[in-house]
């Protein structure tokens, strides 16, 4: 082997185990003092290529070279460009462990942003029910009603878990949303509550009351399978920080939900799970577990995750309240990770103020998770909503995927004493930033992408992850850079509506689905909160999955009536503001409170 690299130059090519051979041994130094190392100067290895193959490689990534250029880059690709691989190819492979985050962290707030609210204040409201005659009354009640009544014990954890598992015994196989039951666990932590209570030791809102995980929330010495075949068996020795929060606040865990394999969608390793409001069609996903059993009444609450819309959406299907927090709010420690820069733990439930009471249980750092930072949560249920501004976009409100409820929506603010405001977003292609979450995510599963552990999945079809993350091998770094500047300029976008002056808004509303919407503030991290506004009609059913013409969709005649909600978009870390409004909303609408036929 040469003792320079600029040396190696001189040498013919050498066989891939000669290559294999010299990387293995520690590079000495240049025989010339003081001269530097080179690019493009390192052993050759890999396989040999050609002009041809990168005039193939040209489609992919399009960026057209001339014959020159294709012959130059071929010519010492394997000394220059093929050693960046040899992290994942050897000889001197490095494994990167699950637990190790990418160096680069992302920050929602830009610099000379003011960083909101300026406070910590929590507070509920004050009203109690009578507790209803009827367990299915008791389990369908939110969970700011279940507290009072188990803090002044007319209701016993106890029984409210056994009215959980005797419905989910009976309602579980309509729609598929458990992966693993917790009974014995339950009954033991809902004993143990009563005890305390008891004696006089109440923790607070969420103390003895029973919530399931979405399946990719780690729970000590319980399976947690993230929805995937090659995970199935998978049992953590150490519980998620969320989870010990939640332990912590003496809730009670009953059931692992399900999820879309690796979050992606609604079929799992079991199959698919179903939206209890229209049972030919799936809940959404990925949090489909946690959006079917709220809704079905199986759990008071639930924890969903969301990297691109898997709070929303399912919130959306089954009619339920999903907040998903502001990036950096809530430490994901212990969850299975998709995307570094995007992945978000959020409550799921059945009332504005249920969201915002788990919201406080388990917000700000716990010293592990690099993109957790310190932050301030301010929510008085009792602050009037008057004069909020509220942000919209005039031209989404006319289009789909809006209806007359996000319409009947906008026209509520006004009503309610809040004042609508025009804002406006530039024309850009917002879905280039998807190039992020599919590199990271090809990332975070790299080893079962390239082991095949993949082909395992049960979900094929050309949208769902295997053939994702096969074809992000293939993207652009650069690109990846590009994407990554974009994502920058958005952010100051989404920063120029909300500081545009006297007339700045306070929040949006926006058609929860829209595709533009629900990228940006994925990616600029921004909070957002769904909640039930109505109800429409639907003819056909509903999918995540790209349509498949050789499996259409059931259709419905007469059309089915359905519940639909809207979305509020908050300042960064300003989730009391949009749960003021929310709750406003909430009590305007007044349909919360319907449940779907059969649960």
């Amino acid at each position: 082997m040469s003792k320079s690299r600029r040396e190696f130059l001189t040498q013919s090519t050498l066989t891939l185990l000669a290559s294999a051979s010299a990387l293995a041994q520690t590079p000495s130094t240049p025989t010339t003092p003081g001269a530097p190392p080179a690019f493009g100067t390192s052993p050759s290895v890999g396989p040999e290529v050609s002009p041809t193959t990168f005039a193939e490689a040209e489609k992919l990534v399009q960026f057209p070279l001339t014959e020159k250029d294709r012959a130059q880059a071929a010519g010492n690709w394997r000394a220059a460009m093929a050693p960046l691989y040899e992290r994942r190819t050897g000889p001197r492979k490095v494994a990167i462990a699950d637990t190790t985050a990418p160096y680069s962290l992302i920050n929602s707030i830009l610099p000379g942003q003011p960083t909101l609210p300026a406070k910590n204040e929590f507070v509920r409201t004050n009203s109690e029910a009578p507790l209803p005659a009827t367990d299915e009354a008791i389990a369908f009640a939110p969970v700011h009603q279940l507290s009072r009544w188990i803090e002044t014990r007319k209701l016993t954890s106890t029984r409210l878990t056994e009215i959980y598992l005797a419905r989910i015994e009976r309602l579980n196989p309509k729609i598929n949303c458990i992966i693993t039951l917790t009974r014995d666990h339950a009954l033991a932590q809902a004993k143990a509550a009563d005890a305390e209570i008891a004696a006089g030791h109440y923790r607070g809102p969420l103390h003895g009351i029973p919530w399931g995980a979405k399946d990719l929330l780690d729970t000590a010495n319980i399976a947690t399978t993230w929805g995937a075949e090659p995970f199935q068996h998978r049992i953590p020795t150490a519980d998620a920080t969320v989870t010990e929060r939640l332990n912590a606040a003496g809730a009670v865990l009953i059931a692992k939900l399900s999820l879309g394999a690796l979050a992606l969608n609604d079929v799992w390793f079991g199959g698919q799970t179903m939206n209890p409001w229209l049972l030919e069609e799936g809940s959404s996903g990925s949090s489909a577990g946690p959006g079917a059993a709220t809704a079905a009444g199986l759990v008071a609450f639930a924890i969903g995750s969301e990297t691109g819309g898997s709070i929303v959406s399912p919130s959306m299907r089954c009619g339920v309240t999903g907040l998903r927090p502001t990036y950096g709010r809530v430490p994901r420690t212990g969850a299975m990770t998709l995307c570094w820069s995007l992945d978000k733990l959020g409550p799921m439930a059945r009332s504005v103020e249920d969201t915002m009471l788990v919201l406080n249980t388990i917000t700000g750092p716990d010293g592990k998770d690099v993109a957790c930072v310190p932050s301030k949560l301010d929510f008085d249920a009792t602050t009037p909503i008057k004069n909020l501004k509220i942000g919209y976009f005039p031209q989404w409100m006319k289009e789909a995927p809006a209806t007359d409820v996000d319409r009947a929506a906008l026209a509520a603010i006004s009503t309610l004493g809040m004042t609508p405001v025009e804002v406006t977003l530039p024309d850009w292609p917002y879905d280039n930033l998807d190039l992020i979450l599919f590199a990271e995510a090809a990332a975070a599963f790299e080893e079962i992408t390239l082991n095949h552990q993949l082909d395992q999945l049960k979900a094929q079809v050309p949208d769902a992850w295997p053939n994702t993350f096969r074809q992000s091998r293939f993207l652009s770094a650069v690109d990846y850079v590009q994407a990554d500047r974009l994502r920058r300029m958005v952010a100051r976008e989404m920063a120029r509506i909300f500081s545009s002056g006297p007339n700045a808004p306070d929040l949006l509303l926006v058609p929860s689905l829209r595709d533009e919407i629900l990228t940006i503030t994925n990616f600029t991290g921004h909070p957002s909160l769904t909640l039930r506004a109505g109800f429409v009609e639907v003819s056909e059913a509903r999918s995540d999955w790209a349509p498949d013409p050789a499996k259409p969709l059931p259709k419905f005649n007469p059309p089915r009536r359905v519940p639909h909600g809207v979305t509020l978009i908050g300042r960064l870390f300003d989730e009391g503001t949009i749960a003021r409004a929310g709750l406003a909303l909430e009590r305007h609408f007044n349909v919360a409170h319907e449940n779907p036929p059969g649960f």
